[in-house]
């Protein structure tokens, strides 16, 4: 080619460069513009991709395409793929992504593992998707949480959880502690403690190992009337094999609460049963013992005395002030479930009243409807739910204790100080449940209003309050054998408007304030405790609040402290005390803030169980 040649073909090299449909315009423009429109980035995504990807995976798994790898359990044969196995399963990409041997085969022989569960989990692996059957989830269950496939898992536990039922319940509780399924275990177990004494009538109950059995009697969460009703589950247990079982009885005996079983009970029935095995001897001389000397309890207390959470009945927490100028309705506490619910309305409104139980009726006396002190008296009966008034006191009080000397049907109620409408109280009245009158006792050295009262060792206490002046310290102890009051040590604080309770022979002092009346603070948190034969105060826990117009009672073997004023507002807070620990513990708050409140136990209701 010729120079000219080359010279024309740079030439219409140069036109074609120049000449564009940009022609005109300068050559940066035209590269800016284009620059522009490309720089409108996209993306596209398909909703619908993952699902048809993994539903043709399934289409080749279906028609054994591609695999590469074969699980083998029970002589079954299973083709799958690797990338599946491990994006489902930990136990699978454990085994194919690290550096086990495993990694490396083309077939795996899982030994002691249920073909038909492999099979259903492997096709879950595909499908998201596995049949749930009553005769075969435990197999599945095992098998999925021996692969960690953890979402199969859960839902085997779930579905367990539903079939939950007297006869099977000890079952899934064992198996589910085997397999480490603690959600289900808790579940199982709560199910077997609320339904025992159905549980005891199942074949579940009579095969179960001793140490099974000993774990079930050592819990307090079991559901039953009475303590009657374990000691003869444990006989039912005993009998089914006598000759092996016989020998395990004193180790089991020994969870038996036996000093809670009646004396006529525990001569009738326990004596008769295990009295001829040398080792329940001494178990069963423990249980006479708390009967016969009940003012060494205090010596003599042990898990065995400290009764099971069913058995110890429900509290009540009637009336005080609530904010609306005072409540009429009454909140029950359950134990069990550590809820308050709202029970029965009181027959009519009523402040700084007192009530006693006796056998299941509460009897409400005194206090003041907001515009007069009364003396009226009513009567609840726990069985029939309905009201009715019983003779009226002798004096008008409010602010006053009361208090019930004894456990009988027929135990007197004496109603002690408080305030008439003009004058502080001395007087003490006594009512008669043999003749249902009202009689006047002997009073107390000095008057009390808002003292705190309660019964010890068939004596009756009155503590602290206020007798128009100061609040007081003194204490004084009513004998009903020799109608007589006597001082005792005074408390190391100042106190009116505090709550007075007995448990293991002991008298406890709570909350109260020490100010003058109608002066804002002085409440107190402080908790002391009596010794009646020491005759001596000792300061315990404080409160987790200072305030008066507390409710206490002894609710099994502790004290329950409920609501109260701390000079602000009404209080809804609820505190157990642990003498062991010498510390409160919340437990669930009434559903409504309340003061001045009278908190009893009642016996628990015989138709939940």
């Amino acid at each position: 080619m010729s120079t000219c040649d080359t010279q024309k073909i740079d030439t219409a090299k140069d036109n074609i460069s120049t000449t564009s449909i940009d022609e005109g315009l300068p050559r940066e423009l035209s590269q800016l513009s284009l620059s522009s429109a490309s720089s409108q980035e996209e993306f596209y995504c398909d909703k619908g991709h993952s699902e048809t990807a993994l539903k043709n995976i399934y289409g080749y798994y279906q028609s054994q395409k591609l695999c590469d790898v074969v699980l083998i359990a029970g002589g079954c044969r299973i083709p799958a793929h690797k990338v599946v196995l491990s994006s489902s399963s930990e136990y699978f990409a454990a085994m194919f992504t690290g550096s086990l041997r495993e990694a490396q085969l083309n077939e795996i022989t899982l030994e002691r593992v249920d073909s038909q569960a492999l099979q259903a989990l492997v096709h879950y692996c595909y499908t998201g998707t596995i049949e749930l059957r009553e005769e075969s989830v435990e197999v599945l269950l095992s098998t999925a949480s021996l692969l960690q496939l953890h979402s199969v898992t859960k839902a085997c536990c779930a579905f367990l959880k539903k079939q939950l039922d007297p006869c099977n319940c000890l079952g899934i509780a064992l198996f589910a502690e085997q397999q480490s399924c603690l959600t289900l275990h808790k579940s199982a177990l709560e199910y077997t403690y609320q339904h025992f004494m159905q549980v005891v009538k199942h074949q579940e109950f009579l095969t179960l190992q001793v140490d099974q059995l000993a774990n079930l009697l050592k819990s307090d969460d079991l559901n039953v009337v009475s303590e009657e009703n374990v000691f003869e589950s444990l006989m039912t247990w005993v009998q089914h094999d006598n000759i092996s079982r016989e020998p395990h009885l004193p180790t089991l005996l020994k969870l038996i609460k036996l000093p809670l079983l009646s004396s006529e009970y525990l001569i009738d029935k326990v004596e008769l049963a295990c009295g001829n095995v040398p080792e329940c001897q001494s178990l069963i001389m423990e249980a006479v013992k708390w009967h016969l000397l009940p003012e060494r309890r205090s010596l003599l207390f042990s898990h065995r005395t400290r009764p099971r959470t069913s058995t110890i009945g429900r509290l009540l927490a009637i009336g005080g002030m609530d904010g609306y100028k005072g409540a009429s309705n009454m909140e029950m506490y359950d134990p069990r479930t550590n809820t308050w619910t709202p029970f029965m309305r009181m027959g009519a409104r009523r402040l700084q009243f007192g009530v006693a139980v006796m056998q299941n009726k509460l009897i409400v006396v005194g206090g003041r409807d907001g515009l007069k002190t009364l003396n009226t008296v009513e009567c609840f009966d726990l069985t029939t739910l309905s009201w009715s008034t019983l003779a009226p006191m002798n004096t008008h009080r409010h602010g006053l204790g009361v208090a019930s000397l004894g456990d009988g049907p027929n135990s007197p109620i004496y109603a002690v100080g408080g305030h008439d409408g003009w004058i502080y109280l001395n007087s003490v009245e006594r009512w008669d449940a043999c003749s249902r009158t009202w009689t006047t006792v002997a009073p107390m050295a000095g008057a009390r209003s808002t003292c705190g009262v309660a019964a010890l060792r068939g004596r009756l206490y009155a503590a602290g309050g206020r007798d128009g002046g100061a609040c007081l310290r003194s204490v004084e102890c009513y004998d009903p054998a020799t109608n007589h009051w006597t001082n005792c040590a005074p408390m190391t604080r100042r106190r009116c408007g505090l709550s007075v309770c007995a448990a293991g022979g002991f008298l406890y002092a709570l909350g109260g304030h020490e100010a003058p009346a109608n002066t804002v603070g002085g409440r107190l948190a402080c908790v002391e405790r009596y010794d009646p034969v020491a005759d001596s105060w000792l300061l315990l826990a404080r409160l987790s609040y200072a305030r008066d117009a507390i409710g206490s009672c002894l609710l099994g073997d502790r004290i329950v402290a409920v609501g109260g004023y701390d000079g602000v507002q009404y209080l809804n807070v609820v505190e157990v005390y642990d003498s062991e620990s010498n510390s409160w513990r919340k437990l669930a708050p009434l559903t409504t803030g309340r003061a001045g409140a009278a908190v009893v136990a009642v016996p628990p209701p015989r138709n939940l169980f």
